[in-house]
């Protein structure tokens, strides 16, 4: 049996099948749904989440609410902003009532002061779905670290503490920016509903996007090396966008790689187990990424993946380091080889690299790999050698132009 490989394909190496989509591993024949939320704080390095309170927050969020720029803030809101702090009074008790949306108050940590507001809302506990709405963010912190985080704190919550299924975010179809960020946050676009509300008089087409539990892992690690201190220099600008950390497509020289997550276990599995079963034959023992537990590899890799006749034909697995960008794995079908896919695929591997501003792309392979002359070729000089069990490795390196 092939450690790592999911049983369900472990047949006959006659009969290897694909997974018929990209559907999520996860067992729900004894699904019983997940708890509401109520958390009453979250925490993070530049904000704070607070459940709002009119006592505690009132004030802050009326001063956020008028700021000068108050009318383009609440442009896509359903609500305008507040004429006098008596009227705000009354959205505030029903904001501090409701359960649905449930409203929690963004407290800048630099300056104590409130910041904004923003919800979770069409809670639907039984089936593992909440949407993040009513997003307030005052100049305060829009544009900032600090909105990124109040984003990243509600979907680590709904995932990591609640075990959310799905993470939903919604807008007006004309609202750029917000699709923007919605992007920006690792969110897939799924489509618009045309006429699906009539907002402050006017009809609202709603673009969708969503987050699901099998992205959640690689997108919680670039919220993660985005919003860590050596992500920004000395006056405060990041290094790395988090557009970047979160790219679902690579292409070099023609081929186009989409990113896959916990969604695709099976189908990478079968790829590699595919891939490698020359390999095999060749070094006389048992390839390192077939003795793999790919979900650890889904959850801390880039698991890169491209199609040929609409059928998974290679995969780049690579690892983010804070030096150098190491490419676990580069595998192609069979059916494939010959085709210059692993040249390309390389060269992707440079390209994202270079992207992420890595000055070094690293690598192991075994000494009797046939494919030591064609690393070579394209500029990888050999850094040492290592003895592993019945085999040898090479430790190889490349500068990125």
């Amino acid at each position: 049996m092939l450690s790592g490989i999911h049983p369900r394909f472990l047949q006959s190496s006659k009969h290897w099948t694909f997974a018929n989509d990209w559907g999520p591993m996860r067992d729900l024949s004894k699904w019983e749904g997940c708890a509401l939320p109520n958390a009453s704080v979250l925490d993070g390095r530049f904000v704070r989440l607070e459940r709002l309170t009119a006592a505690d927050h009132g004030d802050g969020l009326y001063d956020c609410s008028t700021m000068p720029d108050a009318a383009e803030r609440f442009r896509w809101l359903p609500e305008f902003p507040p004429r006098n702090r008596a009227e705000f009074q009354t959205w505030l008790d029903k904001a501090e009532a409701s359960r649905d949306p449930l409203y929690y108050a963004i407290i800048d940590k630099a300056s104590g002061k409130v910041a904004g507001r923003q919800t979770l809302l069409r809670i639907d506990a039984a089936n593992g779905v909440v949407e993040i709405g009513h997003v307030l963010w005052s100049s305060l912190m829009a544009r900032k670290p600090a909105a990124t985080e109040a984003f990243y704190l509600l979907a680590r919550h709904v995932f990591d503490d609640l075990g959310y299924r799905r993470f939903e975010w919604k807008c007006n179809d004309h609202n750029e920016p917000s699709k923007r960020a919605a992007i920006r946050f690792g969110m897939v676009a799924e489509g618009v509903f045309r006429q699906a509300a009539v907002v402050k008089g006017a009809n609202r087409d709603t673009a969708w996007f969503s987050m699901i539990d099998g992205e959640w892992p690689m997108t919680r690690a670039s919220f993660e090396t985005w919003l860590a201190p050596k992500n920004f220099d000395e006056t405060g600008h990041q290094r790395t966008p988090l557009s970047t950390l979160n790219a679902r497509q690579l292409i070099a020289n023609g081929l186009k790689l989409h990113r896959v997550g916990l969604e695709a276990q099976s189908t990478v599995e079968t790829l590699q187990a595919l891939s490698y079963a020359r390999t095999r034959n060749l070094i006389g023992a048992e390839p390192i990424p077939l003795e793999w537990d790919y979900r650890e590899i889904l959850a801390e890799c880039e698991v890169w993946v491209f199609d040929r006749e609409n059928k998974p034909a290679g995969a780049l697995i690579l690892r983010r380091r804070e030096d150098d960008l190491y490419v676990e794995s580069i595998a192609t079908m069979p059916a494939v080889a010959g085709y210059g896919y692993g040249r390309a695929m390389m060269a992707a591997a440079f390209n994202r690299a270079e992207t992420l501003r890595l000055p070094k792309v690293r690598l192991m392979t075994n000494t009797l790999n046939p494919a030591l002359d064609w690393y070579r070729r394209l500029g990888f000089v050999v850094e040492g050698e290592e003895t592993l069990g019945d085999r040898k490795a090479l430790h190889m390196v490349a500068a990125v132009a």
